[in-house]
């Protein structure tokens, strides 16, 4: 049986292992969704249509409505996803994804699921509108849960390539 360590966590927050860690997991959190939204703009008038909706912080609602790939709309779109991912991955590094433990299997599901959840409810509930992902508007219910889903996956799957990273 293993030792719970019930002491209180170390508030030292290693930023560039979790800057380094965030780039990695994060890179993988932002590519799967960023795929499931283009094969879900397929059957909503274009591939990159929902990608286009996320830069509709900088180009407002005709992003929104833009089905084809552009420089303007699905470039910004793709960076703004990634960069986000990267946020949202570097943050769960600096909290706790950057000990070792959280790169086991059953805590990097939890991990991945709680950073997941943790970006829909601050996306959806504290981001004011023009900086929401912007996607909701492009897919339905049962289409975000996908996403945030997938987003989890990635996160998951960035944890595990980093296992053992810290004592290499």
């Amino acid at each position: 049986m293993r030792h719970i360590d019930w002491s209180p966590p170390d508030l030292h927050v290693p930023w560039g292992q979790a800057l380094r860690e965030g780039a990695v997991a994060g890179t993988a959190a932002g590519l799967l969704p960023t795929l499931v939204l283009a094969a879900l703009g397929r059957r909503h008038g274009g591939p990159t249509g929902p990608i286009n909706a996320v830069s509709h912080w900088l180009w407002g609602d005709e992003s929104l409505r833009q089905d084809r790939a552009t420089l303007r709309h699905t470039a910004i779109g793709l960076v703004t996803q990634q960069l986000a991912a990267i946020l949202w991955a570097t943050l769960y590094s600096a909290v706790y994804g950057h000990r070792e433990e959280a790169k086991e299997l059953p805590n990097a599901i939890a991990g991945g699921i709680a950073t997941s959840a943790t970006a829909y409810v601050v996306d959806y509930t504290i981001t004011p509108e023009p900086l929401t992902p912007g996607y909701e508007r492009r897919v339905d219910g049962k289409e975000m849960f996908a996403v945030y889903a997938v987003l989890a996956a990635g996160f998951t799957l960035g944890a595990l390539a980093l296992r053992g990273a810290g004592r290499r």
